[in-house]
């Protein structure tokens, strides 16, 4: 007997290695310490978000991030950019193949913080929620209401079935997860809602990320003077944008059972831009600097953002101050990061470069290729077509009021609202209050003016003749990502229009125009001032990067073979618009102006190879 439990000992002693490395397999916080295969390790992260970046440039940015000294990956995940319309889900095509991007952060030997929400910010339309929420009257955004949970459920249980088997514990790349977003800032902008239900709702946020399937670790992140409504109990509360080390420790103590890991979630290497503002840049000397103090003092990091992307489409968000109702942001993500919007390595890059690799023990991974750029020839416009006159073809929705663009069933892009007058107004003031967000308002066809919420112009005189008609052409600028006024969201006319104090009723016609397809153009003569399609060939040899000079355009969208590149505006600072070489064909390019304003509207497109971010007028 005394043999056999001999023996068994023997093999138990040989065995627990086996059962150590069964315990401490993937990633997780112990002892104060993020740790992988029961190593300590430290995060050096970069944000970039696979939304922003064509797919086919996804290995070449994170290559990028990898030779800038990083070993990790943050990334949003947009609701709305998956469930393309109510109950139908898209994570394959294009640049919404979530899984592909983890599998190409995983083969270049990064690790992956996810941050799926469901609230998101990031400068994003709507901070990441569907439009469409909003028609659900017993829905309430951010709260711990029952509609709204259950459709972050769904939400959540698509998004799980897609990264599902990338989580650390399973061999993916996946380290973490985040628990909601900033909701600390939220707490202190909604003091109309009882902290119970603030907590209650952050807490129904963190169980069902777990129940549907998320595994520990999980974290928050919010600014270091809003653990108190942000932080969870049981999850690591991690700041945004703490440079000083001991207030991180203090409230990670606080919150954390007296002990870290410490890490700042969101170290904030450039900021972000709006339309009609300067362009904000931040030294890098600065980021280089706090850089080293964070390595020196064994805190993790996350630079946000690494590399910032393109606000392809509609998807760039809004936030609004005492100045401003409504803060555009603009269509470059570059964000003054230091892989800039067409992944090119910057000053800052390399500074960071410079002070990771003094703390590295081996020598980072080679800086990638650049992408070619080129400078293209200017190409003169081919065939022109009126708006008003095509969009009009359409079929119209009948209503006694405007209707918002949810009632229309529409989420971005433009309606036109119309309304016949049977009797003469000689002198009139055309008010507006509730325009979201900018209008080109005609009479009888011709420009009589502009109402833009962005600069608080909500009214303009107008004369309308006997049978005459107004014509007020309404843009959607991107929805609010940040703040109390998140709720607030509704688009197009979402107030009575008055004319000399009276309400405007009866017989309105609203015309659709999504931009979500390009119409077909017919060559026509378009009058000044109306909104015009323009169209140009482009034959190109060696497809390249390239960027589009705007500066002597109006207001509008363009796109390139089916791509829509994202808005364009005179007021700056932005006047050149992004073209990926990996959207361009050997051959023929198409592409399409929408151009709004039409007021002296060049007659070729400009080319350039270096991008125009910081030009106000």
């Amino acid at each position: 007997m005394n043999k056999i439990l001999f023996k068994l000992g023997v093999l138990l002693i040989c065995l627990m290695p086996f059962f150590t490395n069964a315990q401490t397999k993937g990633f997780s916080i112990s002892n104060g310490e993020f740790q992988k295969d029961g190593k300590i390790i430290k995060i050096h992260s970069g944000e970039m978000h696979y939304e922003r970046i064509p797919k086919e440039y996804w290995r070449h940015r994170l290559q990028m991030l990898k030779a800038m000294g990083l070993n990790t990956v943050a990334t949003y995940v947009f609701w709305n950019y998956h469930e393309v319309e109510p109950g139908v889900w898209d994570f394959k095509t294009g640049n919404k193949d979530l899984a592909e991007f983890l599998r190409i952060a995983k083969s270049e030997g990064l690790y992956v913080i996810l941050r799926p929400g469901p609230y998101a910010c990031g400068e994003w339309e709507f901070g990441g929620y569907p439009w469409w929420l909003q028609n659900n009257k017993d829905l309430v955004i951010r709260t711990n209401n029952k509609a709204f949970l259950d459709a972050c459920k769904t939400y959540l249980q698509q998004l799980y079935a897609v990264v599902k088997g990338n989580f650390a514990n399973q061999g993916g790349p996946i380290i973490m997860v985040q628990a909601e977003n900033e909701f600390g800032s939220y707490v202190s902008q909604r003091t109309d809602i009882s902290a119970e239900d603030h907590k209650a709702y952050k807490t129904a946020i963190y169980n069902m990320l777990k129940e549907t399937g998320f595994p520990e670790p999980f974290f928050t992140s919010d600014g270091t003077w809003l653990f108190e409504g942000g932080a969870v109990e049981g999850v690591l509360p991690t700041a945004n944008g703490e440079s000083n080390i001991e207030n991180l420790k203090k409230q990670v103590d606080k919150f954390h059972k007296g002990q870290g890991p410490y890490m700042v979630a969101e170290f904030y290497s450039g900021w972000l831009d709006h339309w009609a503002e300067p362009f904000i840049k931040i030294g890098s000397e600065e980021i280089a600097s706090q850089t080293k103090k964070y390595l020196d003092a064994g805190v993790s990091f996350n630079y946000y953002m690494v590399h910032g992307g393109t606000n392809f489409g509609f998807t760039s968000g809004a936030n609004y101050n005492e100045e401003s109702d409504i803060q555009p942001d603009i269509t470059s993500y570059d964000y003054d990061a230091p892989i800039s919007e067409a992944g090119w390595a910057t000053p800052k890059f390399m500074a960071i470069r410079e002070v990771m690799q003094k703390y590295s023990k081996t020598k980072l991974a080679p800086i990638p290729e650049k992408i070619p750029v080129t400078k293209y020839p200017n190409q003169p416009i081919k065939s022109s077509m009126d708006v008003l006159s095509w969009i009009k073809r359409e079929k119209a929705v009948i209503n006694d009021q405007p209707l918002t663009f949810e009632k229309l069933g529409q989420g971005h892009g433009y309606v036109l609202y119309r309304k016949r007058f049977t009797q003469p107004i000689s002198s009139g003031k055309l008010k507006i209050e509730g325009l979201r967000d900018f209008a080109t308002v005609y009479v009888n066809g011709v420009k009589v003016g502009e109402l833009n919420r962005v600069f608080k112009n909500y009214e303009l005189e107008v004369s309308i003749p006997f049978n005459g008609i107004l014509e007020i052409l309404v843009e959607n600028m991107g929805r609010i990502n940040y703040g109390a006024e998140i709720v607030h969201n509704t688009k197009g006319i979402i107030s009575p229009v008055i004319i000399n104090e009276y309400e405007i009723s009866g017989g309105w016609e609203m015309y659709k125009m999504p931009m979500s397809e390009i119409p077909v153009l017919k060559t026509e003569t378009v009058k000044s001032g109306r909104p015009v399609l323009h169209e140009a060939t482009v034959n190109i040899d060696k497809p390249a990067d390239t960027f589009l000079d705007m500066t002597n355009w109006g207001k509008g969208i363009v796109f390139v073979n089916g791509h829509n590149l994202g808005r364009y505006w005179k007021v700056g600072p932005q006047q050149t618009l992004y073209v990926p070489g990996c959207w361009l064909n050997k051959g023929e390019n198409k592409f399409v102006v929408l151009e709004q304003l039409n007021e002296n509207t060049p007659k070729e497109l400009t080319f350039t190879d270096q991008p125009i971010l910081d030009k106000l007028n």
